[in-house]
């Protein structure tokens, strides 16, 4: 998920071992809610699914009111983890995507897996430090270069830092603004653009604030509130970009695996057995669950200023009254 997180020695986040409590899985999410969960963690009153192990060849089975057929898609923080999987759901439904991520090897890598199935031209891959807003602007620019085209953008750089929590703040909400202004100023038809959708990824910590992770937390929570605003503005400013927010709970993918590290933990490292028993007690879903809500809110024109939560629970949406500001 992150274009910053430490350098995984996996390059598949469904090939994570599923362990006992004791270690692994348990101890991978950074994220601690309270053992007396709320009662309205993965409720909502549109339930859309239930099954928390689909494959991505499933996914496939709405019918979007967007056809992405020719649509290009840019993805911060796609070399694995939930961008792989979000790649993977675009290029199976026939957009183009470029792949941006900080760790190059691995995002080679990807891009070589998916040509083989897509074809090259389907994909790009562009390094990219997210906490830099010349390395930023010229993936942008790149992309437009190479496709010719920016209909889709997806801000999913994020890491769990609680010792260098500047650099948490930097990755998981300063890039994500810096990211949605430049997909602003490319896609908007106030500035000549076509229109289009982006989906900044929060986290269930971006709603209910975590103990073990207070900045990361904020930084989740600004992702959500700053999506929200922005996706109010662009609809009365008559821009034609629709604006989402995705808040995932715990996820298998490499970002899970320095998770009760004392650097990651901070001064909330003898938190950790409430790591492990939060995890314990809310489950992990797959990446492909995730990709499948992505997807939802990609093609679906009527959605902005959804907020959507991914859990064992399912699909579901946050609601809020309405906002007349």
């Amino acid at each position: 998920m992150s274009l910053r997180y430490k350098r995984a020695q996996t390059t598949d986040a469904c090939n994570i071992e599923r362990t006992s409590l004791s270690v692994n899985l348990e101890q991978l999410n950074y994220l601690s809610i309270p053992e007396n969960l709320p009662q309205s963690l993965g409720r909502s009153s549109e339930k859309l699914h239930v099954n928390s192990k689909k494959n991505l060849s499933e996914l496939n089975t709405f019918s979007p009111t967007m056809s992405l057929a020719g649509k290009v898609a840019l993805i911060a923080g796609a070399a694995q983890g939930l961008g792989k999987a979000f790649a993977e759901i675009l290029l199976k439904n026939g957009a183009k995507v470029s792949l941006l991520d900080i760790n190059s090897a691995v995002g080679l890598e990807s891009k070589f897996a998916f040509d083989k199935v897509y074809g090259a031209p389907q994909t790009m891959f562009i390094p990219c430090d997210v906490t830099s807003d010349n390395q930023l602007k010229d993936a942008f620019n790149k992309t437009v270069e190479n496709f010719q085209r920016l209909d889709i953008v997806c801000n999913n750089a994020g890491i769990g830092d609680e010792t260098n929590w500047q650099r948490c703040v930097d990755i998981n909400l300063v890039s994500v603004i810096r990211g949605t202004y430049l997909g602003l100023n490319y896609m908007s038809k106030k500035t000549g653009g076509a229109g289009g959708v982006i989906i900044n990824i929060s986290s269930i910590s971006g709603i209910h604030p975590i103990i073990s992770a207070p900045v990361y937390s904020a930084s989740k929570h600004g992702v959500l509130g700053f999506s929200r605003a922005m996706a109010g503005a662009s609809k009365a400013q008559s821009l034609g970009i629709r604006i989402n927010v995705l808040c995932p709970s715990f996820t298998d993918t490499p970002l899970m695996k320095n998770i009760s590290s004392r650097e990651t933990m901070g001064q909330f490292a003898s938190l950790e057995q409430i790591v492990i028993k939060t995890v314990a007690a809310v489950g992990i879903i797959d990446p492909s669950l995730v990709a499948e809500g992505f997807m939802q809110l990609v093609a679906d024109e009527s959605k902005n200023g959804e907020v959507m939560t991914v859990t064992k629970k399912g699909i579901n949406y946050q609601r809020y009254p309405q906002n007349h500001l």
